[in-house]
């Protein structure tokens, strides 16, 4: 039986200029993952990451390609089937600020997608939860967890937004650029959180324009250059031994990796 979380096969998604130019943003892409695997998406602005994680979500549909998501293909699927499978999957957008509702505070934020989803579960039970979350993220003091979304640091509700996508216990996270608003103490705890959780058998597909970060989070890299895949591999082939030019410039931009493969 396959027991792929997720497999896409061949995407390609194309948008249209104003000047009624086709760009391929994504052309031509296959990814597929098991339960408890993580796989880094690398590339600069531009690249196409994002439109990826987007397509494998089904917030975009690809002309041309299929993604199977837990077995069915979402193509086919209704909306509401749709939006079922959807709470499977964790979600942390690029942008934290719009995000997260901007009425509610930290703690409802995060609890509204178990309210959405009907669990079987208590309010006091939820907000448990979903206080645990966010103190596993650093987010202990209980003025923050009252505080509503519009008062908090970019990096507070990237935080927040990371709890709220771990809420339903996803068997698979799509993070774009989950530690972009995080300073350096931060960034490596966040990371940290969400190997525990692929640990615990949850399939993550981690987007980031730096390839260290990606080295951490994850045991195999993606490179993606203008939609395109420049290569793919383990993390200790990438980041010693890369194939293409483009991933050695990634490399040589991050100083510390480039005195590892000087």
């Amino acid at each position: 039986m396959d027991s792929k979380v997720i497999e896409a096969a061949e995407l390609t998604v194309s948008f249209k200029s104003k000047k009624g130019h086709i760009h391929d943003a994504v052309k031509d892409i296959s990814i597929s993952l098991l339960p408890g695997e993580t796989l880094a998406v690398v590339g600069g602005s531009g690249s196409g990451k994002t439109t990826l994680l987007r397509a494998l979500a089904g917030l975009v549909k690809p002309q041309k390609g299929s993604v199977i998501l837990f077995g069915k293909d979402i193509s086919l699927l209704s909306l509401d089937e749709l939006a079922k499978l959807r709470q499977k999957c964790g979600y942390v957008q690029q942008d934290p600020y719009g995000a997260i509702p901007p009425g509610l505070t930290a703690l409802e934020a995060v609890s509204e997608p178990a309210l959405i989803a009907g669990l079987d579960m208590g309010r006091d039970e939820i907000r448990k939860r979903a206080t645990e979350l966010l103190e596993s993220l650093g987010l202990k003091d209980e003025r923050i967890l009252r505080s509503r979304a519009v008062v908090l640091s970019g990096g507070q509700r990237q935080r927040v937004q990371i709890a709220r996508a771990l809420m339903l216990s996803p068997e698979i996270l799509l993070c774009d650029e989950p530690t972009s608003m995080q300073d350096a103490s931060t960034r490596g705890e966040v990371i940290d959180i969400l190997a525990k959780h692929v640990a615990s058998g949850t399939a993550m597909i981690f987007v980031t324009h730096d390839l260290l970060l990606a080295g951490r989070a994850a045991k195999r890299i993606m490179v993606m250059k203008e939609g395109l895949l420049c290569e793919e591999g383990t993390s200790e082939k990438i980041l010693n031994n890369p194939d293409d030019s483009y991933t050695t410039k990634l490399i040589s931009s991050v100083p510390s990796l480039a005195k590892l493969t000087a």
